[in-house]
């Protein structure tokens, strides 16, 4: 038999796919033989913490199990970005025979055996039960503070998003921000500060390539990926994708206003890549959320630089009115993304922008960060003409 701790997507993809499965959550696990070594796959959203991982012996991810199965893989993490840089991948190399998912779309239990590619989105959890499986390319976007509640530290977080390279064996290729030169690994480590050595890396002209920064590093990256497996630059196709909804999506209200809404940045190093093009423009920012822990002042650091207003929603609203006292930038704490919205309606004009950059998970007053993002659109769709 077959354990999984957990009753989410990863674990119920495993129990469709495989013979023998048994799930276990919190309530049930009183169920749970506390004495068997037989194979325990924890779910990702699981943190190490948990009582269940705590008395389970033989404990590996999804990755681990299909290790021996797994096709040349493509395994691309880091704190922002990896979504779209797995999905352009995927796109660029679609005609090559693969398939993408992991952390996103398809379990890695339902992806096809045959196909000749595996593109990964990995997460931080998912590599922190990992200690066997191992990419054969490894991207690794930078790394910032996030997800500090799960792995208790932001040392921990980091060497989860590295433990691949332990694993990683001669030939193969990691390519990974100049931080981590010096790490200790078998594959041949490719390392960049930015957009710019990549693109000397690999022969890349960025200024072929439509989209800007932050997705700009994304399509490089992709790209890179094409460069070593097939040795070609493809930038008709790269400019051919179309980045997901909720990441900069620039939105006009009725008054042809700028509005941009950014929901999915759940962390300040995304935030802090969302406003660097806006830098020129007066910015009327809405934050907050779930911030899991997260230290915010470098945020604030940053933001001194711009000229912003705070609109503070979310639980952690009250936090980030006390740092905006401190580093003397206005603040509005609203709590909810109506008032936020409705406040900044008054504040708007053309020559600014609206931005909807939380820094926070949405879980606090929202299911999902699509919700948080779909109904700060359907707010400015109401907003009447002036």
């Amino acid at each position: 038999m077959i354990r999984v701790l957990g009753k989410g997507l990863t674990a119920k993809a495993l129990k469709d796919s495989l013979v023998d499965v048994e799930l276990y959550d919190d309530e049930n696990f009183n169920e749970y033989n506390l004495s068997s070594d037989e194979v325990t796959i924890v779910s990702p959203g699981i943190p190490p913490f948990n009582n269940m991982v705590k008395n389970a012996n033989n404990l590996m991810s999804d990755y681990d199990y299909f290790s021996s199965s797994m096709p040349f893989s493509i395994w691309i993490s880091g704190t922002n970005g990896k979504t779209t840089t797995t999905q352009m991948t995927q796109h660029l190399l679609e005609d090559y025979g693969s398939v993408c998912g992991g952390n996103i779309g398809t379990p890695i239990s339902k992806l096809d055996k045959n196909s000749k590619i595996w593109i990964l989105e990995t997460s931080s959890f998912t590599l922190h039960y990992t200690n066997k499986a191992r990419p054969n390319l490894y991207i690794l976007l930078p790394i910032s503070e996030d997800h500090i509640t799960w792995h208790n530290s932001f040392k921990e977080y980091e060497l989860s998003k590295l433990k691949p390279l332990n694993f990683m064996k001669e030939g193969e290729i990691a390519i990974v921000p100049k931080k981590y030169e010096n790490y200790k690994t078998n594959a041949k480590l490719i390392t960049y500060n930015n957009s710019d050595d990549l693109c000397k890396e690999f022969n890349i002209d960025k200024n072929e390539i439509k989209f800007k920064e932050p997705f700009l590093l994304d399509a490089i990256l992709a790209m890179a990926a094409k460069k070593i497996i097939f040795d070609e630059i493809d930038y008709e196709k790269i400019n051919s994708f179309k980045v997901d909804a909720h990441k900069i999506e620039e939105v006009l209200d009725k008054n042809n206003r700028l509005w941009i809404n950014d929901s999915k940045a759940t962390n300040i190093d995304a935030t802090i890549n969302a406003l660097v093009p806006y830098k020129s423009k007066k910015i009327h920012l809405i934050l907050g959320g779930d911030d899991k822990g997260a230290n915010l002042t470098p945020l604030f650091e940053f933001l001194n630089d711009y000229n912003v207003d705070i609109y503070a929603i979310g639980t952690n609203s009250d936090k980030l009115e006390s740092l905006c006292d401190k580093y003397d930038i206005k603040c509005y704490n609203l709590k909810y993304l109506k008032n936020a919205v409705e406040k900044i309606n008054v504040n708007l004009d053309k020559s600014a922008i609206a931005i909807l950059s939380p820094a926070a998970a949405s879980l606090d007053q929202f299911s999902s960060y699509a919700q948080r993002g779909n109904e700060f659109k359907e707010l400015i769709s109401a907003l009447s003409l002036n």
